[in-house]
């Protein structure tokens, strides 16, 4: 086993993360299908989850937007969801929190050599592949929004089985730790959830930076919405509730949930 393929130290973990206002409990386990879907069911049970993070050494039904699986290999990702207390920030600038993890992401990896960016609404790209997605979904019950994370540290394209993915060894990070990595990033984020939380969610400073690390505004897009509906156009901006705003046949049309395909000159 080789260092980028070593398990984590659950208690030396907790003792980095826990303690502040944020993150409440970590567990780390070593085998389950999604840590988002273990969550929402511990909180759909009424186990209190605020402040939750569920880690996981291999995941073997993670889901990704729409409902799409995806398995990955042991110890080669960071597999993670994360449980955040939405109780005193008003429900329309919840889309701000996946924004937020991806903002924390980037942070994160840049502080590793990484050049990466953010496509909307929930990828982080760097040199030319997918580095890392992001899944959030609501636990209305308990107004808490459970954020999954799926952050490629040593897994290889033929481990997943899919073309466009790359890792932090794949872009020349020698031997990454991953439980700094997750250190680093939780303390990323825990700073940019408080933030939030204390704008009551339209952070500019979050906006701000949101901005300056999109691949996707100013881009060619296609935008493909529920019920395979499409707009093709330019991204202008993201609104104050994180959902993107593209310019089409001269009209703005605003996005709150789809995916995004970047268009090359050709293609629009």
């Amino acid at each position: 086993m080789t260092a980028q393929r070593a398990p984590l130290d659950e208690a030396a973990l907790r003792a980095d993360i826990l303690g502040g206002s944020v993150w409440q409990t970590l567990e780390v386990v070593d085998e389950t299908g999604s840590t988002n879907s273990d969550l929402i069911t511990r909180a759909n049970a009424g186990v209190p989850i605020a402040g939750a993070v569920l880690i996981a050494e291999h995941q073997t039904a993670g889901r990704g937007r729409q409902g799409r699986g995806w398995s990955a290999a042991r110890y080669a990702q960071v597999t993670m969801s994360v449980a955040i207390d939405t109780a005193d920030v008003p429900t329309d600038a919840w889309g701000w929190l996946p924004l937020a993890t991806g903002v924390a992401i980037v942070d994160t990896v840049t502080d590793l050599g990484v050049d990466a960016g953010l496509k909307w609404p929930n990828d982080v790209l760097a040199g030319g592949g997918k580095l890392a997605g992001i899944l959030a979904e609501v636990a209305a019950e308990q107004r808490v929004v459970v954020v999954g994370i799926g952050l490629n540290v040593s897994l290889r394209g033929d481990e997943v089985g899919v073309d466009g993915v790359t890792s932090l060894t794949g872009l020349g990070v020698s031997a990454p730790d991953r439980a700094r990595v997750v250190v680093r990033l939780l303390s990323e984020l825990g700073r940019r959830v408080t933030a939030w939380r204390r704008a009551g969610g339209a952070d500019p400073k979050l906006i701000a930076d949101y901005r300056a690390r999109s691949l996707t505004l100013g881009m060619g897009v296609r935008a493909i919405l529920p019920g395979d509906r499409e707009i093709v156009g330019r991204a202008r901006d993201i609104d104050d509730q994180g959902r993107l705003i593209i310019d089409s046949d001269g009209r703005a049309v605003t996005v709150a949930a789809g995916d995004i395909v970047h268009l090359r000159p050709a293609d629009g």
